[in-house]
């Protein structure tokens, strides 16, 4: 929230039915896989200094790709081990504001790993109910959480894109 927004100071809610996550990948090298993951919950804190923390949940228990078989197949142990590990997190506390937006510097959590993960965002966008809308968007290796399979079946690089909305400080 720059310095040009009347954004109230204070830790900011992640309105989570009025957010989505969604993510590709690409499938037998050369097919690109589409699925969604329902957000949680989520905060972004803001001090007099500006942006200075976000954290968010996703519910990787309810993942969707549209294909059935493979949700289970994610549910694996060597995939997302879902039963032992249903949430996937979110924890940066350095955010950086540039020409084009915004850098938030954290550590991305699932199957009881973790990893360095750089999220860009755009806005915030004044949704004119009180409520702020931030775009969002990472790539990452599914490697560096753990997620091991031949390259051809998964690809290396999973896109994340999240369309946030955001309740102001009560």
């Amino acid at each position: 929230m720059t310095a040009g927004t009347s954004a109230r100071l204070g830790t900011w809610t992640v309105l989570a039915g009025r957010t989505s996550a969604t993510f590709t990948v690409r499938n037998f090298g050369f097919r690109v896989v589409h699925g969604s993951i329902p957000v949680s919950l989520g905060s972004v804190r803001v001090s007099a200094d500006g942006v200075v923390g976000v954290e968010a949940a996703l519910d990787l228990d309810k993942i969707d790709t549209g294909n059935a078989k493979r949700d289970a197949d994610l549910r694996k142990p060597g995939l997302l081990a879902i039963d032992a590990q249903p949430v996937l997190t979110f924890a940066a506390d350095r955010v950086d504001e540039g020409p084009d937006g915004w850098s938030v510097e954290g550590t991305l959590g699932a199957r009881g790993e973790s990893c360095p993960l750089t999220v860009t965002a755009t806005g915030p966008e004044d949704n004119g109910d009180g409520t702020w809308r931030v775009l969002a968007a990472a790539v990452f290796d599914r490697r560096a959480i753990g997620l091991r399979a031949p390259r051809f079946l998964i690809g290396r690089e999973i896109t994340i894109a999240l369309d946030v909305v955001l309740a102001p400080p009560g």
